[in-house]
């Protein structure tokens, strides 16, 4: 059963880890993707070669800078022109810099901030009146168990998660009687390249922390993406869900 047929979706930071597998799994589910890249056109491409041969469906990526307000309002131009619609947005694109606050730079917390936070804002204003002349869309924002529960070291990276828990509620409460919704996603430890590069005692550490017992991986994300954008999740909005394996039961 495809949950999202004939439906078109973008996806920023889409070219890997997470994003990526929420490009995949959206296809897989019959969705036409336009998802962004910032440095890696390379992995852009083998993304759309490997899903195109075997899906009947229009995938395109586009390089674009979610945290610069005039790159988001000329991304979503150009999706319209190509695509013609656009039913769900998945503001995926987000960085760390992380550091002790005594270490930590302005221009560090500034620049997470921007990229996680206020990016979010840059694309859910820009798709906003496409969405509200269709009187239907699904925004869905990736946040983190580190903007429900803060974590050492992380003070920016938790800050600006936070921030979109309060932006996305504000966003269901003003869009719902158009029906737009808007929830958001916090994943716990997700199993990417970059988990890939640490030490693994303390990964497997994690995991024994977990009630699970076992790290997450992208497509575990990308599933409550799907069910968040399809018409199955219909009467849920401003909501924050926690995909952590019990992480912070």
């Amino acid at each position: 059963m495809k949950l999202l047929d004939g439906k078109t979706a973008i996806i920023t930071g889409g070219s890997r880890g997470i994003g990526k597998g929420i490009v995949e799994t959206f296809v897989a589910h019959g969705a036409n993707v336009a998802f962004t890249y910032s440095s890696s056109a390379v992995a852009a491409d083998e993304i759309i070669k490997a899903l195109v041969t075997t899906n009947d469906v229009k995938i395109k990526a586009y390089k674009s800078d979610a945290a610069s307000f005039e790159d988001s309002q000329k991304l979503i131009d150009e999706v319209l022109n190509d695509f013609g619609a656009i039913d769900i947005l998945v503001n995926n694109a987000g960085i760390t810099k992380d550091n002790l606050l005594m270490r930590m730079t302005e221009a560090d917390f500034d620049k997470v901030i921007e990229v996680n936070l206020k990016s979010v804002f840059n694309m859910t204003k820009a798709v906003q009146r496409t969405m509200l002349k269709q009187r239907k869309g699904s925004i869905i924002n990736m946040s983190s168990v580190v903007g429900v529960k803060g974590n050492a070291g992380q003070a920016n990276y938790a800050a600006s998660k936070a921030g979109i828990h309060g932006f996305t509620k504000s966003v269901a409460l003003e869009l719902g009687s158009r029906n737009i919704r808007c929830n958001a996603i916090a994943p716990g430890f997700i199993e990417t390249e970059m988990t890939d590069k640490l030490d693994e005692k303390i990964v497997q550490g994690w995991r024994d922390a977990i009630p699970l017992k076992r790290g997450g991986q992208p497509e575990d994300i990308a599933n409550a993406c799907v069910f968040l954008a399809s018409d199955l999740a219909a009467y849920i909005t401003g909501q924050v869900i926690q995909v952590d394996g019990g992480m912070l039961t």
